[in-house]
């Protein structure tokens, strides 16, 4: 089944079309804030400190602390497990980004004119139409700067999304039919492997966060993939008894079938001639 990761400019009405959309296929609705407060609790780390990857921009100070860096393998991994359960819309800042290419995944992004947008602030939040007007100004730049900052990305590229759809100019039910019958196509043309790499994605996206949540193993350099629920972690110095505490590490993830563990071998030296 497809999955549907929306994210848009603030005002341009996500979370309502996410919601007709995801009653209108049957599938399950889910926001960042949601994934915020489960990867809290899987990880053991406060929702305010999650809330850096996809809610707003790490302040100059934050990028500094490496903890920050941490925060995004626990978000991303929260979001990749709902997302290999499949049949879903996810809405967010940063969910579409995170969506791997797997062949069963639509990157939408919703934009809308600015008067429109001003207006839907206004009403929600309860604002003065110029007091909404700077706020949905700020907000665009703050969200992509911090895109720009933690993922090196121009979210207003649009290469960076699959679908625009501009919900001022669409009325909602259009705009709810259109996505509903993209996922049904999508769902329909998906190759047979796409569910396979998606729960691989998932699984070598989970045991990354519960290796960098290890108070020692933290921030080493490891590259972790999965293939058909076989997880390989390379790093560098992966020797006893490094190599036994990862792959215990690994084998805890639910899903995961073997771990192969493999020490990356440093260049010789080569003595100047």
């Amino acid at each position: 089944m497809a999955i549907i990761a929306i994210t848009q400019h603030i005002g341009a009405r996500a979370d309502e079309l996410g919601r007709l959309v995801a009653e209108r296929l049957g599938y399950r609705f889910l926001d960042s804030l949601m994934v915020i407060e489960e990867a809290s609790r899987r990880f053991n780390v406060t929702p305010e400190q999650l809330v850096v990857v996809d809610e707003r921009r790490p302040h100059f100070w934050e990028r500094l602390k490496t903890d920050t860096a941490r925060f995004i393998p626990l978000f991303r991994a929260a979001t990749l497990k709902h997302m290999a359960a499949d049949r879903l819309v996810v809405i967010g800042r940063s969910v579409a980004v995170l969506m791997p290419e797997v062949g069963m995944g639509l990157r939408v992004r919703l934009v809308a004119p600015l008067k429109d947008r001003v207006a839907a602030v206004a009403a929600e939040e309860k604002l003065a139409p110029a007091v909404a007007e700077r706020r949905v100004r700020d907000y665009d730049r703050e969200i992509r700067a911090r895109l720009q900052t933690l993922f090196n990305l121009d979210i207003e590229d649009p290469l960076t999304h699959h679908v625009t759809l501009n919900t001022g100019a669409t009325p909602m039910a259009a705009l709810v039919a259109m996505l509903s019958e993209a996922a049904e196509a999508m769902d329909r043309a998906a190759p047979a492997e796409s569910r396979q790499r998606m729960r691989d994605e998932a699984l070598a996206a989970e045991v990354r966060a519960m290796l960098i949540n290890h108070p020692k193993i933290g921030h080493a350099p490891l590259e972790v993939n999965c293939l058909s629920g076989v997880v390989r972690v390379n790093g560098p110095g992966l020797v006893p008894p490094w190599d036994d505490l990862i792959g215990s590490v690994a084998r805890n993830v639910e899903g995961v079938a073997a771990v192969e563990v493999n020490a990356e071998e440093s260049a010789v030296p080569v003595r100047p001639a």
